[in-house]
């Protein structure tokens, strides 16, 4: 079995990150470790092998939607097809370990949502037969600017009606190597303002449906196309609207 990782890794972020995006990791040492165990239970640096204590790390700032994560559908409403929406704590686990198919939508531009049309073609052009519970990724590319300042404005982006094409064939994780699922936000903001509609601003997020997305995937061009399986099992975190996700894909 080959292993590929599709998380990206989690580290602190540079200084001009948005504070609402930033991650901030506090790291103590081995000397910090010794001084603590000391104060705590009375031990000695002497007594502790090469009188070295525990290394710890706090996060300080950490959002559930800052790294490679998994979004619950209480993420997008409170309400889906008017029940209220699942929180990721509550969402089963079979869904976050299936057979994966990577679609290959590299060509894309930015802000040029991918079609059920689009998908469907794809699966031919790959040879895949979705069924229930496979785990779709989308493969963009953009995953090669996520240390970029604009990585938030980069990605086509996948449809309302996309996202619904994949659900009614029993779907229900969907991945992208992007920011975020749906076309770039600010497009879309001028677009919904420009309309004065409701849902064109996070079509895809607000399609009402009780899915998960991973976001900020990477490394998806080391996988083949399709005969591998996705492990993506979300943090525990009760209550929250989403959780990082340690993402791997295996291939026999």
């Amino acid at each position: 079995m080959r292993y590929v990782d599709l998380s990206w890794p989690i580290r602190p972020s540079p200084p001009d990150t948005p504070p609402p995006l930033r991650t901030e990791i506090s790291f103590s040492g081995h000397a910090e470790g010794a001084q603590l165990i000391e104060t705590m239970f009375g031990v000695g640096p002497e007594l502790l092998r090469d009188g070295e204590g525990w290394a710890t790390e706090e996060f300080t700032r950490f959002g559930t939607h800052n790294s490679t994560h998994v979004d619950a559908p209480w993420h997008y409403n409170s309400t889906i097809r008017g029940e209220p929406a699942q929180k990721i704590d509550e969402l089963p686990l079979e869904w976050f370990h299936s057979d994966g198919v990577v679609l290959d939508f590299t060509h894309k531009e930015d802000d040029d949502p991918v079609t059920s049309g689009e998908m469907q073609a794809e699966l031919e052009r790959v040879g895949h037969d979705l069924k229930e519970l496979d785990i779709v990724l989308v493969h963009t590319g953009r995953d090669e600017f996520a240390d970029a300042p604009d990585y938030m404005i980069k990605g086509p982006g996948v449809s309302a009606e996309a996202t619904h094409w994949l659900f009614d064939r029993g779907v229900r994780v969907m991945g992208i190597d992007a920011w975020g699922w749906d076309a770039p936000l600010h497009l879309q903001a001028q677009r919904a303002q420009e309309s004065g509609d409701a849902g064109v601003f996070w079509e895809a997020h607000q399609a009402d449906l009780p899915y998960s997305q991973i976001e900020r995937l990477v490394n998806l061009a080391e996988l083949p196309s399709t005969g591998f399986q996705v492990a993506c099992f979300p943090l525990r975190i009760v209550g929250a609207s989403g959780a990082p996700a340690r993402v791997v894909g295996m291939v026999p």
